[in-house]
């Protein structure tokens, strides 16, 4: 197993940050290679990547969500392995720091080279840098899912 952790700090309240991480269906709007998120239910969601030209298909889980502090999966099918956790922070009133962390098993040879080389590391840390764009140009979130998992 490899692990990634970034972080980056969000010019948005904690609320505003939290709600539009749990509005799954918004991440290929940030997520580079995230091509669909279909929410299935409050904590299964299908997904659609296609990174360095490959496609997958996989589920996720959603194992512990509480509102304003964090939100951790786990992936349940496909041949992506990998368990997570994003938390939330309040730095002050209106700035949040969002941390991702993630564990993930690579498979074949093209992607533990890429694991090696911190392709991961680089990809999530672009992630959290579109989200941090997307969230401050918006302002404020497009929904927001409260409940606790």
């Amino acid at each position: 197993m490899s692990k990634v952790q970034e972080s980056i700090d969000v010019d948005v309240p904690i609320g505003t940050a939290y709600n539009q991480w749990t509005q799954f269906e918004d991440f290929p709007k940030f997520m580079d290679g995230v091509e669909e998120i279909t929410q299935l239910d409050a904590r299964h969601n299908h997904w659609k990547t296609k990174i360095a030209g490959v496609s997958r298909e996989f589920d996720t889980e959603i194992v512990d969500q509480v509102p304003d502090d964090h939100v951790a999966w786990r992936t349940t099918s496909g041949d992506v392995k990998q368990t997570g956790m994003v938390r939330f922070e309040p730095i002050d009133a209106t700035h949040t720091r969002v941390m991702m962390e993630m564990d993930f098993q690579p498979g074949g040879m093209a992607e533990k080279a890429a694991d090696m080389m911190g392709v991961l590391d680089r990809q999530v840390k672009g992630d959290l840098k579109r989200f941090k764009h997307f969230i401050e140009e918006r302002g404020t979130e497009s929904g927001g899912y409260r409940g606790r998992l």
